[in-house]
Formats: structure tokens, sequence, C-alpha cells
């Protein structure tokens, strides 16, 4: 259970530079004391991204962490889409050549892909999602979950 005086908001990532880069974001609001990454959980779950969506994948990961934790939990998932890829690879930017991380080989099959094509819109897409923790007293149909899309549009060169 979460210590009164400690963090107040998780970000579900064992990633220090997001935790840093959400503590600068939420320093004018006078919250970025207030939270941590989960390095300060130990025993917190990996939650598998197996969402079809970048939603769905954000929210699995923010509902398990939000459960572990008993704090509110924010977390995201995002990628790549490629218009002449039909939006692929989308949810599975991270892991398009077959190795999940493996950004050179990822970026180098996109490329691969699109040596003939001559438009190469695509757009980064990120969402990230807040959920609370679960309440007791809350019925489950209650709405304790928000998530934000942003979208930066541009063309692969």
């Amino acid at each position: 259970m979460a210590d009164p005086a400690g963090p107040r908001l998780v970000l579900a990532t064992r990633n220090e530079h997001k935790v840093a880069e959400l503590s600068r974001i939420l320093a004018a609001a006078g919250f970025a004391d207030r939270l941590t990454g989960l390095d300060a959980f130990p025993g917190a779950p990996d939650v598998p991204e197996t969402g079809l969506t970048f939603a769905d994948n954000a929210l699995l990961k923010a509902h398990a962490i939000a459960a572990y934790t008993g704090l509110p939990a924010v977390a995201d998932d995002s990628g790549l889409c490629v218009d002449a890829l039909h939006g692929m690879p989308g949810v599975f930017s991270a892991r398009w050549a077959g190795k999940h991380g493996d950004d050179r080989a990822n970026l180098d099959l996109v490329l691969g892909q699109l040596s003939d094509v001559a438009a190469r819109g695509a757009q980064f897409v990120c969402v990230a999602a807040l959920v609370l923790p679960p309440v007791p007293e809350i019925p489950d149909g209650t709405r304790r979950e928000w998530t934000t899309t942003g979208v930066l549009a541009g063309e692969l060169t």
C-alpha cells in the first residue's frame, strides 16, 4: 500500500528517462516530486502489450500498475503508423523486425518496405492512459480511466 508521504502517481515504466521527462512536465504544477517509476516497486508485474491498439496497451499497463500499487498510474504506448503500410507497424513498432527493441532493424525494415514508394506519409502516435486504483465502494461501471492521444504527422525520408 502507498505511503501517504511518498509518491502519489506511478509511471508504469522502469525507464528512468521517461520518469525524468514526465517529472519535468509536472514540475510546473508542483507535482514532480510526487512521481515515481516502477523501480520503487520491485515486484511490480511486467505487463505484456497484447492489445490491438495503443490505447488498449496503455490501459492494460496502467490498470495492472494501479491495482498492484494502490496508486494512480500513468502508462503509454506509441509507435509509427505508415500510410503506405496501412497504418503498420503501429502497435508492433518495437518488434516489427522480429526482436523487441531493435530500433535499427525496425527502421531498416520499414524503409526497405517503402523502397519503391514515393508517398511516405506517416504519423508517430502516442496514447497516454491514467487509471485510478480500484476502490471497493465504487461500482465497476464507474469510469476511473482516461486516455489522451498525440499524433505527429510527417514524411519518412
